[in-house]
Order: C-alpha cells, then sequence, then structure tokens
C-alpha cells in the first residue's frame, strides 16, 4: 500500500500516512476550495488501510484553523478510525492545540463527544 505524503499549501493541510508504521497526521490550516474533492483521497485510502492496519495505529490532528466543511470531513476520518477501533485495533487520535487556543481545544472536545474513540488533547506551549 502506497503512503501519501502532501506538503501544506496556505489553504491545505500536510498530510503524511505512512501504511508501514501506522502513523498517520495532518497538520496545518485545512480552507481548501473544494474539501470533499482534497479529502475524497484520504477517506479512500484509510478505507484500503483499515482493512489492512498496522497492530498500532496514531493519528495526529495538529491543525491550526480549519472550515466547516473540512470539519464535517475530519469528522468522517474519525468514524473511520472508529470502525477501526470497533475492530479491536489499537487506535489512538491526537488533537494539538496551542495554548490559549479555546477554539481548537472545543473543537477537540466536540469531536470527543461526537465518536466514541479515545482523543487525546494536548496543548502545545
Amino acid at each position: 500500500m502506497e503512503n501519501i505524503q502532501l506538503e501544506g499549501t496556505g489553504r491545505t493541510p500536510e498530510v503524511s500516512f505512512n501504511a508501514q508504521t501506522g502513523d498517520l497526521s495532518i497538520s496545518g490550516r485545512s480552507i481548501p476550495e473544494n474539501s470533499i474533492a482534497f479529502y475524497q483521497p484520504l477517506f479512500d485510502w484509510l478505507d484500503a488501510y483499515i482493512q489492512v492496519p498496522c497492530p498500532e495505529t496514531i493519528f495526529e490532528f495538529n491543525l491550526e484553523y480549519f472550515n466547516t466543511s473540512s470539519s464535517k470531513c475530519i469528522l468522517d476520518m474519525l468514524r473511520k478510525l472508529e470502525a477501526l477501533s470497533e475492530k479491536r485495533h489499537d487506535t489512538r487520535v491526537k488533537w494539538y492545540f496551542d495554548e490559549g487556543d479555546e477554539d481548537m481545544e472545543e473543537s477537540g472536545n466536540d469531536f470527543k463527544s461526537l465518536i466514541n474513540l479515545d482523543i487525546e488533547l494536548v496543548m502545545k506551549s
């Protein structure tokens, strides 16, 4: 399975999905013109990964900002990880936010309340 490595831009996040290690991350800003078009290949990759996952999967969200349509895509990704976790695979999610960034902290808590998955909120100083 091919890994995904995308450079971030002013509108799209950096993406690193490693099928061999189970280390997945999205960081930066997510305000693409068309969120579905940007995230669809990531959804497809996750669907394939879930069929043959690593023993441990760690997904790190380190976003500084995302728009409403990206929020829906993030939730969809978390639902895919939730399904992986329900298959008894070790699945961990880390949600990073800057110290004092109450909006990002609240977003992490919102996702945490919507998904049956342990989401660790990590404050960056």
